[in-house]
């Protein structure tokens, strides 16, 4: 798992009991269309409602950091006197530098990594068993961890010229297991070095080996302020949006960014959305979000912190083994925690039977056909047609 800390807290918040949204339907009759009240995009942009990272639109980019740009990003190879490296940092290098050619391919070239690393290993004053890792971390143990690895590059780095730090530990430290975000906290001195702040980091753990570059991807997320959407409770982790999103599984089939994370991030422009956020019904041409232009996503307001989302899907580029392609539709919460389903995935086909390598809601992409409704909001979406790029759609709200 992969959740980020914070000061003071664990997340520790009440569990939302997850509710069927919908279900698919067959398309009986065509939709009458109905003139929309006119709504610009900004009339379907969510406020958030956690203080902490969420699906809103208004995040914060002084505790955040602004996902536009190069950024740069320092790696430092850490070892421990109980756990001594006796391998070249390349390798760790070479399994985590993908990262910032997916990082530029999904934002369509907005966000460039550039990753610099700091070949040789450095010893860190403590024991690897000492930092907290095999009883979740605080935020204390974990700013205490960053200090210590930043203290031991000072001499030889200037980290005015950097944005973030991600730090790697040695494959011996099998204490140091998995990989959290440290976002720093404002109302501390914190991490400073060279005369600037350390606000924004990950610290890599065993669990790198398992979920390869994409972690790197997760957590920088995470400092661009997107909240988890596996769940943090229960057996299945990844009842709300499986492989659909890498902020979910990690190493899921189609794990590129939903159009509404592109969106927030400003990955995509205002103009590339379809909003209706009052009455009315109203025709949208889609462009799958893994190609760049085009209308990105359809946008049903339905509440001060809800909507639904349409949007296109194709097995391409970073979504290449999507097990289902078609309309991917989904709900949005700004207003519910991270781990607890801020956003969750309509499965347009239940009944389908997954293929090797794929879960039930890796097949909840609509075609052509097929309808998706919900009596409690008014929404409906039908799905009309599609071609190798688009999907051609109605949304309605009564």
């Amino acid at each position: 798992m992969h959740r980020h800390t914070r000061k003071v807290r664990r997340l520790g918040v009440a569990l939302t009991v997850l509710i069927p949204l919908a279900v698919a339907t067959p398309v009986a009759s065509a939709v009458s269309e109905h003139p929309a009240t006119t709504t610009s995009p900004a009339d379907c942009a969510l406020p958030g409602r956690t203080g902490w990272t969420d699906e809103g639109h208004d995040t914060d980019y002084n505790q955040f950091q602004r996902p536009i740009g190069t950024k740069h990003a320092l790696m430092l190879f850490v070892d421990f006197p109980d756990a001594q490296a006796t391998d070249s940092t390349a390798g760790y290098y070479d399994e985590l530098a993908p990262a910032a050619d997916w990082m530029q391919k999904d934002s369509y070239g907005r966000v460039k990594l550039d990753i610099t690393p700091v070949d040789r290993w450095l010893r860190m004053p403590q024991e690897s068993t000492t930092y907290g890792f095999d009883r979740g971390i605080t935020f204390e143990e974990h700013e205490l961890y960053v200090r210590q690895a930043v203290q031991a590059a000072d001499p030889d780095v200037d980290f005015s010229q950097y944005d973030m730090v991600y730090i790697v530990p040695t494959k011996a430290a099998k204490a140091i297991k998995f990989s959290p975000t440290y976002l720093y906290d404002p109302a501390t001195a914190g991490i400073v070095a060279d005369g600037k702040r350390v606000k924004w980091g990950v610290t890599f753990g065993q669990d790198m080996w398992r979920w390869g570059h994409k972690v790197v991807n997760h957590e920088t997320s995470h400092i661009f302020g997107l909240p988890d959407l596996y769940a943090f409770t229960g057996t299945d982790y990844h009842r709300y949006v499986h492989g659909w999103d890498l902020m979910g599984n990690i190493a899921g089939p189609a794990p590129a960014h939903v159009g509404w994370h592109r969106w927030k991030f400003g990955w995509i422009d205002d103009n590339q959305v379809a909003c209706l956020s009052a009455g009315g019904s109203r025709a949208v041409h889609l462009k799958a979000v893994e190609s760049p232009g085009g209308t990105k996503i359809a946008v049903i307001r339905t509440g001060e912190t809800t909507a639904y989302v349409a949007e296109s899907r194709r097995a391409i580029r970073g979504d290449a083994k999507a097990c289902s392609t078609g309309v991917l539709i989904y709900k949005v919460d700004s207003s519910t925690q991270t781990g607890y389903g801020p956003i969750q995935v309509v499965n347009g086909n239940p009944e389908a039977t997954p293929p090797s390598g794929c879960l039930p809601l890796d097949m909840a992409a609509f075609r052509p056909g097929q309808s998706f409704t919900d009596p409690t909001t008014g929404v409906r979406i039908d799905v009309k047609s599609s071609s190798p790029l688009h999907d051609d759609i109605s949304i309605t709200k009564q």
